[in-house]
């Protein structure tokens, strides 16, 4: 239900920011507007652009919901596939005025940011839980001691399946990614083991966080917080990272215009239009890659999408939305993956100051 109320609200952020044209009506009004006082000429009024059409019953409340949200979702089956198949074209479409078919940029951008972190929050896991607080060292290395266990029963059956002749390429896949599973299992153990180094290695440590001296008062006292309730600590960066996400598109911009300096015909608004359909692509990789991590699709399969799909997918929307060649194409790519990599590091340092502080 949580999830599910989280994508309602991004649909309905974004279709706040949403332009309403391209929808069926509801016939023509007639009379006046309420609200200016226009005479009217169709559903809208021409002046203000208030709905002619006034619903005054309660539940025209729960009307107004369902209509904010499914005629957002109307758009969205177009503008999707042209996002993943054709971004270039959906980009360029967008910057030309072609707007009533698609989802702006901003809404599309709102909903997917919602539509993301509510797959990550109910499917992802949490170890931090507001009614119970955060689990204890004892609580961790128990619950990671049981999902050892279970990996290694689920790779004994595996390996003795390929022993007796029954396993195929599946199985051998199986066993690859039993093997990795408990490689990290086993190196969270050791972590939170070492974290539980009994009282005089907690005190020392507490005594070199407390020594830290950043010069910023308020980030100091955020790392001395973070190191005394790490859970909480990392609760606060996911939800900073949730109310901050739009930052990544400011970030970005610049360095998308950067490789367009000497190309005065694409403006900012150009590179910012292209930046925001891009990260709400990204995000619905995201998305898709967690969903697929917990509904068993195998490892190779995710791995392959989070290796290629980012970048083939900036070098077809560079190419359709700046008409480029394939050789100027390519480069701007490989510049842009760097890029990216710059404005993912300085939106994690926002990320770690805005979320340590609060």
């Amino acid at each position: 239900m949580e999830a599910a109320g989280d994508i309602a609200t991004g649909a309905l952020l974004g279709r706040a920011v949403e332009p309403r044209a391209g929808e069926d009506g509801h016939g023509d009004a007639h009379g006046i507007c309420l609200n200016c006082g226009t005479a009217l000429i169709g559903e809208f009024c021409h002046a203000c652009g208030q709905n002619g059409h006034v619903h005054k019953t309660l539940g025209s409340i729960g009307h107004d919901l369902l209509h904010g949200v499914f005629h957002f979702e109307g758009k969205i089956w177009r503008t999707v596939p042209m996002l993943v198949a054709h971004p270039g074209s959906l980009t360029r479409r967008y910057v030309d005025g072609e707007r009533a078919r698609f989802v702006s940029p901003l809404a599309l951008f709102l909903f997917v940011v919602f539509l993301m972190f509510a797959a990550l929050h109910s499917l992802g896991g949490s170890e931090f839980d507001l009614d119970r607080g955060p689990a204890t060292k004892a609580e961790k290395l128990a619950r990671i001691d049981g999902e050892i266990g279970a990996t290694q029963a689920k790779l004994a059956r595996a390996q003795a399946r390929l022993a007796s002749g029954k396993g195929d390429a599946d199985t051998r896949d199986d066993i690859t990614g039993y093997k990795v599973t408990l490689t990290g299992l086993r190196a969270a153990r050791t972590e939170v083991a070492a974290l539980a180094g009994g009282p005089a290695a907690e005190t020392k440590r507490d005594a070199a966080v407390d020594a830290i001296d950043t010069g910023w008062p308020a980030l100091d006292e955020g790392i001395r917080k973070a190191n005394r309730n790490p859970d909480l600590a990392l609760y606060k960066l996911q939800a900073s990272a949730y109310k901050y996400s739009w930052a990544l598109i400011p970030l970005s911009v610049p360095f998308v215009a950067l490789l367009f300096l000497w190309r005065r015909r694409f403006t900012m608004y150009d590179h910012a239009i292209f930046v925001t359909y891009s990260l709400a692509f990204m995000m619905l990789l995201v998305t898709a890659v967690t969903l697929g991590m917990r509904i068993g699709v195998p490892g190779w399969l995710y791995g392959l999408a989070i290796a290629f799909a980012p970048p083939v997918h900036l070098f077809a929307q560079l190419r359709g939305a700046y008409g480029l060649r394939w050789w100027s194409a390519l480069w701007r790519t490989v510049a842009l993956l760097v890029f990216s990599a710059i404005t993912l590091t300085l939106f994690a340092a926002l990320l770690l100051g805005m979320g340590l502080m609060e």
